[in-house]
């Protein structure tokens, strides 16, 4: 009977059916590296499929491995190599923890076409935008928190400053901007006797944020139809990311339907979409992107969905199975505690909870959130979960009566649907002890209880 290894590929974990060529797995090894470590597994097939290593190979393939990746990283890996049994067979493990002097690369290709990074499930070469972010996290900085040398602390915005400082969450009655407050916010850093206004500092409170930063601006579309062929409407929001996010607000929430129902003696409106769901997946995008990148957020109105683009990936290993989890990586702090402070932002790793909650409460299709090369884009259905009547139970059954057992795949394939809508629909069949559930993660099957 086949075996299946316990846990399912993600950004830490990648599995390789055979011994892989060297430069294959330095790749990887510096994509873990660079980023959140992470463990090469190799014996193990796409599907989780234990198949081995031959076991008089083993104490050669590591020491030659082990050598490979010594010789071959700049700064030195010293990767961890160990065997570990599931009954029979034998895997070889290749584990590293998180360097502490990124960017790691390829010393044959040098530092700008052999630093590799993971993202999501795949490791890919880093741009230059990515090598810079792991320079800064090298000496314990973030881009937000740099110097801006060719500007003066004459730009920024002394009276908004001012009125953020009377107006924050922290009930302190000093709000007088002084050196000391404004250095104790990163929003200015002294640099050789010199003060500098900061990265951040200036994306939250200078006068014309877009002449230092053009393209750290968002832009607004709504589309006709689901395809997005026709535009209907369209409009830039510009200034710092307080009024960025402002702009993005309202404009979001101007081209949603309402409709009305009657509370006792009350008219209550009721948005089409739950308001906290579309506030939380703007202020992420202004708090989390990358300003390193040189390119605009976007969202996009569909008569289906709302699309919410943004530069950059995920700030920590988190991946997107896991997102409801509250888990938060800080990739801008000088921003994030600002928009906290400001209360534009709740309690930190609580937004994609709310985001996810308040779809549920209001009976709509799940959100996603996906992670591209370099991006990340948030989905928001604008379409109910609808399950109707029973039939699809009756084919689930059927199916399993005919053929003993079906994968999450098979599921979408028979009912034509998402893997999301089809993993609920079964976890309903669980719960009603019509099937049970085996294994876990790609390796899972369903089975008629």
């Amino acid at each position: 009977m086949a075996q299946y290894y316990p846990d399912a590929e993600s950004g830490r974990l990648e599995f390789k059916e055979k011994i892989p060529e060297n430069q294959q797995i330095i790749k990887t090894i510096i994509g873990f590296c660079n980023q959140f470590g992470g463990r090469l597994v190799i014996g193990v097939a796409n599907n989780r499929e234990i198949v081995g290593v031959p076991e008089s190979k083993i104490d050669a393939i590591q020491e030659q491995l082990s050598q490979a990746i010594y010789q071959s990283c700049s700064p030195t890996i010293i990767p961890h190599l160990y065997s570990q049994r599931f009954g029979e067979k034998l895997l070889l493990i290749v584990s590293v923890t998180k360097g502490m002097k990124p960017p790691y690369f390829m010393q044959s290709k040098g530092i700008q076409q052999g630093t590799y990074v993971r993202v999501g499930r795949n490791t890919l070469k880093a741009n230059l935008d990515m090598i810079e972010e792991l320079r800064l996290q090298g000496v314990g900085k973030s881009y937000d928190q740099s110097p801006l040398h060719y500007a003066d602390r004459k730009e920024l915005d002394l009276k908004a400053i001012a009125h953020f400082l009377q107006t924050r969450k922290r009930g302190q009655a000093n709000h007088k901007v002084t050196n000391a407050v404004l250095q104790s916010y990163s929003l200015t850093v002294m640099d050789h006797q010199q003060e500098y206004p900061t990265v951040g500092a200036a994306l939250l409170f200078s006068e014309n944020p877009q002449r230092t930063f053009p393209e750290a601006f968002t832009i607004l579309s709504q589309f006709e139809g689901a395809q997005g062929r026709k535009v209907n409407a369209t409009q830039d929001c510009t200034g710092t990311l307080f009024e960025q996010a402002d702009c993005a607000y309202e404009f979001v929430l101007s081209r949603l339907s309402r409709s009305f129902e009657i509370k006792g003696k009350k008219r209550v409106e009721i948005l089409e979409l739950p308001e906290e769901a579309i506030r939380e997946v703007i202020m992420n995008m202004m708090v989390h992107r990358d300003y390193h990148i040189a390119a605009p957020n976007k969202i996009a109105l569909y008569t289906d969905r709302i699309e919410f683009f943004s530069p950059g990936i995920f700030p920590g290993p988190i991946d997107e199975q896991d997102l409801e989890q509250g888990i938060s990586f800080i990739r801008n702090p000088v921003i994030c505690k600002i928009f906290r402070e400001a209360g534009y932002m709740e309690k930190l790793g609580s937004g994609l909870i709310t985001l996810f909650q308040s779809y549920r409460e209001a009976g709509l299709k799940k959100p996603s959130v996906i992670q591209g090369n370099g991006f990340v884009k948030c989905i928001l259905p604008r379409e109910k979960e609808v399950v109707s009547g029973e039939s699809w139970k009756i084919s689930i059954v059927n199916y399993l009566q005919a053929h003993r057992v079906m994968t999450s795949m098979e599921v979408c394939n028979l009912l034509a649907i998402s893997k999301a809508t089809a993993i609920r629909r079964m976890r309903l069949l669980i719960q009603e002890k019509r099937v049970r559930l085996v294994g876990k993660g790609a390796g899972a099957r369903y089975e008629l209880a």
